[in-house]
């Protein structure tokens, strides 16, 4: 996504620094009335005082006093380049058993320029954590095509003028659809009006240039992509896109409940009906979630961040869609009408983090998630590099049994932070062959390692050590405003896939009940070894991008299969096919159609899988 300008809504911006002053000793000033001389302008810095200094283990050991918290903000408060913009407050006890031991921790937000952040770790002599506040960004599902999109360099050569006409389910102009094009020539896009029209220039003149055709309806809709499409530059070209109802297993949708086909391979529909996730509690820190939506209208808490000055309780206000697409897939709980989610029955909040989200802003997230005793928290966000401040945040969040599942990014790269933190469990995505139609978007995310029956890594996924698991995060069907439905693609969306699971775990396996309800480190750590060892292989990739594999659910919960089910192929994931035992906690393992209990390792024998591409495409897709 593209940056957002510094201080994000409700706060002020950035100012600079005057010419001639403590950031420039000796500096002139501009004759009056030339205009504004440009120097260096101040950026949000977060700073807090250190328990432990880096690589030597707690101050007092080195017969140092960590610095008292107030001792900080006052001394920042004193200094006049630097300006105050908040503090996060931290507690050391909340009143619930179990959290009495977090140490009581804070940042300060402050406004500074790049030299005297500098200038004020020097003289922390260490006892100080010093650190810009990074923006955050949210892993959505956006188009990220590099070898498609030429250079934005100035053009001044010849342009020609191309319509393109979008119509929708049962021929209707469909508005509010973006619609690019991209080749050898520049890039165009647009957005389609009220008659579903689009009118784009592209900046050259021979349309055999045009390498691809991308076209993402608002809603109810699939996309559309076609590879070297045949553009006829006199007459509009017509894009005919198929609803999402269309599809084989989502006939009738929305007005006949379905399951979405991540949690159809995850077997959600194995589960006893009753197992619902009542009494935990999940919250998604994200861009807000509409509860105008049929299937979001129970969800009563929230907090809008961002906003937290002006109105704390928009938090129900999504312009992006993207918090409630996640929030659909984890929690949607209408009975009769959408997609069901994984916890229709859980306790949901919302954390409103964007447009214009922060690490200083996640960190108060994660301490209203600690306030308010949630036990699992979704983060398909991620930022350009770790935080020091943040990983702290993340640990007492741990401590207090918040268990933190984060999507791995979307850039095809490295895993992103915070999924790359040894403190949260990372979720990769993969798709399934025929779960999508042909001429949709979602076909250029298919990987050369599909397995069997039809799983692959999907290509925009990011890969590494890190990563604990994958989910289904491609052409996945879920909640936008107002009241709608849309299938998209990211580890986004492979994220809740989990988190719901999670909630699931907490809620019904019996070893997380009576006093397997304490919060603390070790219920989380235990949570995320359950939905390790619950995992399958999929695909023919590498640990790097699926981790474990993918978690099912009838494993996590520790059930059998119920009288008339059908068993399906589950083989350990890779870490159990790395040695990982199950402890004794009656994790299942399906061999040959015939469930068994394991109280010691799981067996490591491989099973095959038997031959299924999913449903068919209707005739002419």
């Amino acid at each position: 996504m593209p940056k957002t300008p510094q201080g994000g809504p409700g706060e002020p911006q950035d100012r600079g620094q005057p010419p001639n002053g403590p950031d420039n000793p000796g500096g002139t000033a501009p004759a009056e009335g030339r205009g504004h001389m440009v120097s260096e302008r101040k950026k949000k810095y977060l700073v807090a005082p250190r328990q432990v200094a880096p690589g030597l283990g707690p101050l007092t050991s080195l017969g140092v006093a960590p610095l008292p918290m107030a001792a900080v903000e006052q001394a920042l408060r004193a200094i006049p380049e630097i300006e105050v913009v908040d503090t996060i407050a931290t507690r050391s006890a909340f009143g619930t058993a179990g959290l009495e031991s977090i140490a009581a921790e804070g940042v300060v937000v402050a406004r500074m320029t790049d030299r005297q952040a500098l200038d004020l770790h020097a003289r922390g002599g260490g006892r100080l954590l010093v650190e810009r506040d990074q923006h955050l960004y949210l892993l959505d599902p956006l188009l990220r095509r590099p070898d498609l999109v030429s250079s934005l360099a100035p053009y001044g050569g010849p342009a020609v003028d191309v319509t393109i006409t979008v119509l929708g389910k049962d021929g209707m102009p469909l508005p509010d659809a973006e619609v690019s094009l991209f080749g050898g020539m520049l890039p165009a896009s647009g957005v389609t009006d009220a008659g579903g029209v689009a009118s784009l220039r592209l900046f050259g003149d021979d349309p055999r240039a045009i390498s691809g055709l991308y076209v993402k309806p608002r809603a109810d809709h699939w996309t559309f992509y076609q590879r070297d499409p045949d553009i006829d530059l006199a007459q509009p070209n017509v894009v005919l896109l198929h609803g999402l109802s269309e599809w084989p297993t989502l006939q009738g949708f929305p007005n006949q409940n379905a399951l979405g086909w991540g949690a159809r391979a995850m077997r959600l529909d194995a589960l006893p009906p009753h197992l619902r996730g009542r009494g935990v509690k999940v919250a998604v820190v994200d861009s807000g979630a509409a509860t105008s939506h049929a299937s979001l209208n129970r969800i009563r808490a929230g907090f809008d961040i961002i906003n937290k000055r002006i109105n704390p309780a928009t938090w129900n206000d999504d312009t992006l869609g993207h918090g409630t697409h996640c929030t659909g897939v984890i929690a949607s709980a209408d009975p009769a009408w959408g997609i069901r989610g994984f916890v229709p029955d859980a306790e949901i909040h919302v954390c409103k983090l964007f447009p214009g989200g922060q690490i200083s802003q996640l960190i108060e997230a994660l301490e209203y998630c600690i306030e308010h005793q949630i036990d699992v928290v979704n983060l398909s966000l991620g930022g350009g590099a770790p935080s020091e401040a943040l990983e702290r945040q993340i640990v007492r969040a741990k401590q207090a049994g918040v268990a933190c599942i984060a999507a791995a990014g979307n850039s095809g790269g490295p895993v992103q932070y915070p999924a790359a933190s040894p403190n949260v469990l990372a979720v990769g995505a993969i798709g399934k062959i025929g779960e999508f139609p042909a001429d949709s978007y979602h076909t250029e995310t298919i990987s050369l390692d599909a397995d069997s029956q039809g799983f692959f890594t999907a290509k925009f996924s990011c890969f590494g050590p890190q990563i604990d698991v994958c989910a289904p995060g491609v052409a996945i069907v879920s909640a936008v405003p107002p009241n709608n439905f849309a299938a998209w693609d990211g580890t986004s969306m492979a994220a809740p896939h989990v988190s719901g699971l999670a909630a699931l775990i907490l809620a019904h396996r019996p070893e997380f009940q009576g006093l397997g309800r304490t919060r603390s480190a070790e219920r989380v750590e235990r949570l995320f070894q359950v939905i390790r060892l619950s995992a399958r292989r999929v695909s023919l990739s590498d640990p790097a991008r699926i981790g474990s594999g993918m978690p099912d659910a009838l494993a996590a919960l520790g059930l059998p299969l119920m009288p008339g089910q059908a068993a399906g192929a589950w083989q350990p994931g890779f870490g159990s096919m790395m040695g990982a035992g199950n402890g004794g906690s009656g994790i299942p393992v399906f061999a040959g159609g015939s469930p068994y209990f394991s109280t010691a390792s799981i067996n490591l024998q491989p099973m095959g899988f038997g031959f299924a591409m999913g449903p068919m495409p209707p005739p002419g897709w």
